[in-house]
């Protein structure tokens, strides 16, 4: 029987279990033979990864074919206006693709958020926002890139929620078994 691994990635860690001798990696955290990740986080964000050893459950997970929700929590400069909101939901041109449309709205920090080290950096003058964006594909950096499209770079991305599986209950660095 497969199994699924819901991990709880810090920042700086790379997503990848060969070390390379200057970053932690998943290799630091899990220990679970023949487990890979279903896609990947970048080294600057946070969040959830799933693991699993099943190459086809890993395919229907990552392959945008199957359309998998995926939910981020991303820690804006700025404060979005309505036009910003609205190109982040039609889906926004990027210089090698067009986004497909997003879901998106403005958030409070989310609760029990765990302090990330290093912090972001903080610009007194600067005011930052929270937005939740749900988005079908996973092009890379592809949150990044569209928030800085709209004028709102971000500055903290963490991945809450991949389809069904979210990061409740799992503590930064954590992982458990997942029911598939």
């Amino acid at each position: 029987m497969s199994h699924v691994l819901l991990f709880n990635k810090p920042y700086g860690v790379i997503c990848q279990f060969s070390r390379n001798g200057l970053r932690p990696t998943l290799a630091d955290y899990i220990s679970v033979p023949n487990s890979y990740p279903a896609g990947r986080l970048d080294t600057d964000s946070e969040g959830l990864v799933l693991l699993t050893d099943n190459g086809l459950l890993q395919h229907r997970i990552t392959d945008p074919r199957h359309k998998l929700a995926k939910v981020y929590w991303a820690q804006v400069e700025g404060r979005p206006n309505k036009q910003s909101l609205q190109q982040l939901q039609d889906g926004v041109r990027l210089a090698d693709f067009n986004t497909l449309p997003a879901m998106v709205r403005i958030i409070s920090e989310p609760k029990n958020l765990w302090q990330r080290t290093p912090p972001i950096r903080e610009r007194k003058n600067k005011e930052t926002s929270w937005l939740e964006l749900i988005i079908r594909e996973g092009k890379n950096r592809q949150v990044r890139r569209m928030t800085a499209a709209v004028g709102h770079p971000t500055l903290r991305l963490i991945r809450y929620q991949i389809g069904e599986w979210t990061l409740n209950g799992l503590e930064l660095g954590a992982w458990r078994e997942a029911a598939v």
